[in-house]
């Protein structure tokens, strides 16, 4: 008998991963946490119902997510990571030798505890003296925070459920105040393709636009995530993320990356026109 992973993408495409077997099902308080072994993406995490991260492609999430940030900066030194329990942002910040301090915070300490178990190549990261686990509420966390950190990264699941506290106008309001005045806030933005998706990355980059100075989206190629095109945000109070690469000094560092490069990184600010002009209303 042949086993398969569903996962919807919209009313009307799913997307099917065959799975060799289940290694972890469990409904922890927050949500139901499923890992499969599959032959094509290796093993496959899923929350809700939906793909989080597989073995085979979540370097171009996790990269896209950490380098584009770190190369546009290189004077940050303390970094909060919401969500991250997978540890793969974190495996991405700590090549970074300027870096001092990482505090990751997740609320559900059940998925911290099987990525440990089923991901240990990943949550490895997790054990570097820069960082720090807090078992947290991500919203209620960055609350009392005030110009703390250089870098924050919203390493969330879907805009739907639980997780929406995480695109609203009150949790950028408090990213704002916690970061310092050359801070950045990156921000995963879902998938431009189908409708309600990007919907949802309307209504959160319009609230960061009254916020930040200087707010940038850019995209990556992710397939196993819906429709394989995927969004993120750079919003800072200063930091512009083109202008202010030096890509002398990145290479200098010499960060190994398998996605990322100096001109992927100029080149994934260009979207396309059907993002830009459907869904943004922009016209350049």
């Amino acid at each position: 008998m042949e086993l398969w992973f569903t996962e919807e993408h919209s009313d009307d495409v799913r997307f099917s991963i065959r799975i060799v077997r289940q290694l972890f099902s469990k409904r922890s308080h927050f949500q139901q946490i499923d890992i499969f072994e599959s032959k094509e993406f290796g093993k496959v995490l899923v929350l809700d119902d939906s793909i989080v991260i597989t073995e085979k492609d979540e370097f171009i999430y996790h990269e896209m997510m950490v380098h584009v940030a770190c190369a546009a900066n290189p004077d940050l030194s303390k970094v909060l990571v919401i969500g991250g329990s997978n540890g793969g942002c974190v495996r991405e910040l700590i090549k970074y030798p300027f870096i001092e301090k990482i505090d990751v915070v997740e609320a559900d300490e059940e998925l911290i505890k099987a990525c440990k178990v089923h991901f240990p190549k990943i949550t490895k990261s997790l054990e570097d003296p820069r960082v720090s686990v807090i078992v947290s509420d991500g919203l209620k966390f960055v609350r009392k925070l005030n110009k703390v950190y250089d870098l924050i990264l919203v390493d969330s699941t879907d805009p739907f459920g639980p997780n929406e506290t995480f695109f609203t106008r009150e949790f950028y309001g408090n990213c704002f105040t916690a970061l310092t005045p050359q801070g950045i806030l990156v921000t995963q933005q879902e998938s431009p393709f189908y409708p309600q998706t990007a919907a949802a990355m309307v209504r959160a980059v319009t609230r960061m636009k009254e916020l930040f100075g200087i707010l940038k989206l850019y995209q990556a190629q992710i397939p196993s995530y819906p429709s394989g095109h995927w969004l993120f945000s750079f919003a800072s109070k200063d930091a512009h993320p083109i202008k202010d690469l030096d890509k002398v000094f990145w290479k200098e560092l010499n960060v190994k990356t398998r996605y990322y490069n100096e001109e992927i990184h100029s080149g994934c600010f260009a979207l396309p026109n059907y993002i830009k002009e459907d869904i943004l209303n922009e016209t350049n």
